[in-house]
């Protein structure tokens, strides 16, 4: 009995091990482009695109994933600390390019329900570990 416990021990732990040296940093591992085109396309769904909007936003979200790999390559290419200010700036910068086309390919209507209701769906949303995403301080004061 004890050497199945011992061998289930460390079957458990190899996994975890894996599991993390695949991850790349807390188990997050980077969408291609593609993959995350399609992520979106199945939330686009309620939107009922068109014929000639469809490739017009998909074309749309991949030179916006694209750009932010760009971007990414460029911060881990330049070694030290990432400037989150600039980052995110040039972020923000990138999503205001792609809703403003985004805004000629879609109606009123779709546009008003991507931006209220999809995009905010598309957010990478982070675990629970660690800082409040820099609202409320240390995040300590709410008990």
């Amino acid at each position: 009995m004890k050497k199945a416990i011992l061998l289930l021990v460390i079957a458990i732990s190899g996994v975890v091990a894996v599991q993390a040296q695949q991850g790349g940093g807390g188990g997050f591992q980077r969408r291609t482009p593609e993959e995350r085109l399609k992520m979106v396309k199945e939330k686009l769904v309620d939107l009922n695109l068109d014929k000639d909007q469809a490739p017009k936003s998909d074309s749309a979200f991949m030179d916006y994933f694209r750009a932010q790999d760009k971007i990414f390559e460029e911060m881990r290419a330049g070694g030290g600390a990432p400037d989150r200010d600039a980052i995110r700036e040039k972020m923000m910068k990138l999503a205001g390019e792609r809703d403003d086309k985004l805004k000629k390919i879609y109606t009123d209507d779709q546009y008003k329900k991507w931006k209220e209701t999809i995009e905010p769906t598309t957010r990478p949303q982070r675990g629970g570990g660690g800082g409040g995403g820099g609202r409320g301080g240390n995040g300590g004061g709410n008990n």
